[in-house]
């Protein structure tokens, strides 16, 4: 009976153990908020793409940039955040202004 007791706790610590690595593994979303009065287009080197006013973007599974993200204004404006962006946090975009602030939903 002792054997069945510490298979039973063997199990379930590979199971435990399973779902911590595939929690560790997993890429994350990354998102994007235009809370600013126009569209803008984003960049995060390999994907571009316009983020709507008063809307935002999710990127599923896309995990962090590889480098820069680039923000681009309808007047020419453009924010470079030079550092990664990874899913415990958001690009929140103003009119003119850009900010990284930890994720509401991820």
């Amino acid at each position: 009976m002792r054997y069945v007791k510490q298979l039973g706790a063997g199990t379930l610590f590979m199971v435990a153990l399973a779902a911590a690595l595939t929690g560790c593994t997993s890429d994350g979303d990354l998102s994007f908020s235009n809370e600013g009065a126009e569209d803008v287009t984003v960049s995060t080197g390999d994907q571009d793409f316009t983020v709507e006013s008063d809307g935002g973007v999710h990127i599923l599974g896309y995990g962090c940039t590889e480098g820069d993200t680039t923000v681009r204004f309808p007047s020419g404006q453009e924010v470079v955040l030079a550092e990664r962006v990874c899913p415990d946090r958001q690009v929140v975009i103003r009119d003119g202004a850009v900010n990284l602030e930890p994720a509401s939903n991820n």
